[in-house]
């Protein structure tokens, strides 16, 4: 099973959509490889640049609703081919929810209290994330003590999470 966790970036907004993460223009592109340059190219965050902020990420954390919008799979692959392998909000939109758990990536929902405490502490700090899927805690490090957050994840979810997706789960089981 992969490690799931690393550095993180802080997209202090609600409501981050499909055509956000990956733009409608690049939905020709038949490869992940071919997304890479163009993921969050239309994200409007003040202070936010995506040359300079996105690579040697792992984490993304954010509000609420992420990957609302169409139902395109291309989001997480945007996300995926460039190192992002978690995403934490207080919710999301359910199809890209579950396109993270099909690709092998993980959708960490947190109540709207401890987003705020994760930004509020750590936000400005460089921080990183470590995730136990094992044990359904996530710990974050960096700018004080490091604190751990549990969260819950439907079993079938985490089994193809661990198994690197449904292709590789579907290998494994039929």
């Amino acid at each position: 099973m992969k490690t799931f966790g690393g550095k993180v970036l802080f997209l202090n907004k609600n409501d981050i959509n499909t055509d956000e993460i990956i733009p409608a223009k690049y939905l020709t592109e038949i490869t992940k490889e071919a997304l890479m340059p163009f993921c969050l190219e239309d994200l409007k965050l003040e202070g936010f640049d995506r040359k300079r902020d996105l690579p040697g990420k792992g984490v993304v954390i954010s509000g609420s609703n992420f990957g609302c919008g169409s139902s395109r799979e291309h989001a997480p692959w945007a996300l995926e081919v460039n190192g992002i392998n978690v995403v934490i909000a207080e919710s999301f939109a359910r199809i890209f929810r579950q396109n993270m758990f099909n690709g092998g990536m993980l959708a960490i929902e947190l109540p709207a209290q401890e987003i705020k405490k994760i930004f509020e502490k750590y936000g400005k700090s460089g921080a990183s994330v470590k995730v136990d899927l094992d044990k359904f805690v996530l710990t974050v490090e960096g700018g004080g003590p490091d604190e751990s957050f549990p969260f819950k994840i439907d079993p079938f979810d985490a089994e193809l999470v661990k198994s690197g997706g449904w292709l590789e789960y579907a290998d494994k089981k039929y």
